[in-house]
């Protein structure tokens, strides 16, 4: 005889940042709630996130800071739970944090106090959660869900999908969220790797491979008119091609096929600064460049465009020393690629926000179906953008979900 199914108010498939802030606020407003995943340990993007120490949030949070095929969806969503929100509740948890840079808040200690914080929130509101836990199917019946689970079956009213996206598949991601979107009839805007290192072809890198580890403050620009992306932040060299926040910052913007165009003296005049410099040393071309990028990336350079390093800066050409200063204002290179999910730290793309309705996540396909988190086509720059979204989404789904008498 085939088991009783357990009955709850609300399932949440995803026991990571949204869902389990979307689990403890519903469950403290009274909801029977049940949180399953596949995983054995709970919000591993967390775990690992901010080196460790968790951006949770970023104070200076706007709609302006996120991607989506409908810029104006996120907005009611953050409008109504803000970054204060969120801080609040770390305060109340007696969880120590810091400024590190443009408004990004980490945990002064470990990443853990934030998971440890959200299961906490998770118990005062009585909820369930079944780990490891696999979902085998789901299907509509009279007043909600029945789904068959490796834990039994289970009956809800509602039905929340916080399982995601597709980064770092090492820590368990799976493209279940959206394969469900597509079952219950939403579109998907294409999912695709995004805070990502861009990577270019092997033979037009290989004069930049020996400036591994290199790293120096740019700007870097991509795309025109609204679709453009530009960013003050700091590139990193790889084996492989460019990484560092500036370049994790425009992957969300890029095209492929898009050049990238950098200018690695951001602020100054190039061609002035060389000027000057020529009028006022005899130093070596070498050198004088060596002050104004990392040694290894002047000397690379100036073998790039055949200029001879130890020539004194007097003796330069002037001609040579514009077409110098223009390489390095408009430095203009096309990546092939990215380096995938693998190194993602996010996913752009997932279900198409105009067929959910924003005060709640709900579908508007189908009655009692919730999308909350990465799943969705909401994507944040680099900076604890996108956990405000995964709090401020969940957040609206949980004051949204009803309980069922």
């Amino acid at each position: 005889m085939p088991a009783a199914p357990h009955h709850v108010d609300a399932v949440i498939l995803g026991a990571g940042a949204a869902g389990l802030y979307c689990a403890g606020i519903a469950g403290q407003r009274g909801l029977r709630v049940l949180v399953i995943d596949h995983a054995a340990k709970v919000a591993e993007k967390i775990r690992i996130s901010g080196g460790g120490r968790c951006n949770f949030t970023n104070r200076d949070t706007t709609p302006a800071q996120f991607l989506s095929a409908n810029p104006h969806f996120c907005r009611s969503a953050l409008a109504r739970h803000t970054p204060a929100d969120f801080i609040g509740l770390v305060r109340r948890h007696g969880i120590g944090f810091h400024e590190k840079h443009k408004g990004q808040l980490f945990c002064d200690d470990s990443a853990e106090q934030i998971i440890r914080m959200l299961l906490a929130e998770c118990e005062a509101g009585g909820v369930q959660r079944w780990q490891p836990c696999t979902l085998a199917t789901v299907r509509t019946v009279d007043n909600g869900f029945e789904l068959d689970t490796s834990a039994g079956p289970v009956r809800c009213a509602q039905f929340v999908v916080a399982s995601g996206g597709l980064s770092i598949p090492k820590i368990g991601a799976s493209d279940i969220g959206h394969r469900l979107a597509r079952q219950f009839g939403h579109t998907l805007v294409p999912p695709r790797p995004a805070l990502v290192p861009l990577t270019f072809d092997a033979r037009d890198w290989a004069p930049f491979v020996p400036l591994a580890g290199a790293s120096l403050p740019v700007q870097v620009t991509t795309g025109s008119g609204k679709a453009a992306g530009r960013f003050d932040e700091d590139l990193l060299f790889t084996h492989r091609g460019l990484s560092g926040p500036a370049i994790l910052q425009i992957s969300s913007f890029w095209q492929p096929g898009e050049p990238l165009r950098l200018d690695l003296l951001p602020g100054q005049d190039a061609a002035d600064t060389l000027r000057t410099a020529k009028a006022a040393t005899r130093r070596q071309l070498g050198n004088v460049l060596a002050g104004l990028l990392p040694q290894r990336l002047a000397e690379a350079w100036l073998a790039r465009l055949d200029l001879d390093a130890t020539r004194p800066l007097p003796e330069v050409r002037d001609k040579d020393l514009q077409r110098l200063a223009e390489t390095l204002a408009r430095w203009s290179i096309t990546p092939d690629g990215t380096e995938g999910w693998r190194k993602a730290e996010v996913t752009a793309g997932g279900v198409d926000t105009r067929e959910l309705d924003s005060r709640s996540m709900e579908s508007r396909r189908q009655p009692g179906l919730f999308f909350i988190g990465e799943v969705v086509d909401v994507t944040g720059w680099l900076g604890g953008y996108n956990f405000q979204w995964a709090w401020a989404s969940a957040a609206a789904c949980a004051e949204a979900l009803q309980a069922v008498s």
